[in-house]
């Protein structure tokens, strides 16, 4: 018995690391972890908008040169922006959506910043949804308001750790004892941890 407990775990863990390298990166990994670094992923989405901006400008640059080489790298910079709007789809909802926006009941404490941050976040989802569907960069200038609406209730002001690598760890069980409301001026720990 012993044996084919080892075996259904190494083919547990075999499938998971499969699973794993297949497909496009994930926002996050959806386990309870407890790690959580919401100025990174802030930071990212700010890098993946600018980065569309970047492929609009360069493909119509590319497709007024008329060439096969200027179509050809018009192509590339089409599929950059595509990529770069899913990612901050990826991160807006598989992230923030799915693991740092709490819930709050109507009537309750904090209900009014879970409203906000809902509005917030479908704001950035179809923003860059239309930035995948154009290339006017007036839909960057519309992704790049709806990331600053929500940073506010992300982005903190603390010293980062001085390694190369810095997250923000939080007590999951508070996490769901607790309303996330930073509109009411909850202070909430934050234990930096540095890794490499």
């Amino acid at each position: 018995m012993a044996i084919f407990r080892k075996s259904l775990f190494a083919l547990m863990l075999l499938s998971a690391c499969l699973l794993a390298g297949s497909g496009n990166a994930t926002a996050h990994c959806q386990m309870p972890c407890g790690i959580y670094d919401d100025d990174a992923r802030i930071k990212q989405m700010r890098e993946d908008a600018l980065t569309i901006r970047k492929a609009m400008t360069e493909m119509r640059k590319q497709y007024a040169a008329g060439t096969v080489e200027g179509f050809n790298q018009a192509a590339r910079w089409v599929t950059v922006k595509e990529d770069h709007a899913q990612g901050i789809q990826d991160v807006a909802s598989s992230y923030f959506l799915t693991q740092r926006v709490k819930a709050a009941p109507a009537g309750e404490s904090g209900h009014a910043t879970y409203l906000a941050q809902l509005q917030g976040f479908h704001r950035v989802l179809v923003a860059a949804m239309k930035c995948k569907q154009q290339v006017d960069t007036a839909a960057c200038d519309e992704l790049d308001a709806a990331i600053d609406a929500v940073a506010p209730w992300y982005v903190t002001t603390d010293t980062p750790a001085p390694a190369a690598f810095s997250t923000t760890i939080h007590d999951h069980e508070h996490d769901h004892c607790h309303d996330h409301d930073h509109e009411h001026g909850h202070d909430h720990s934050h234990e930096h941890v540095a890794g490499s």
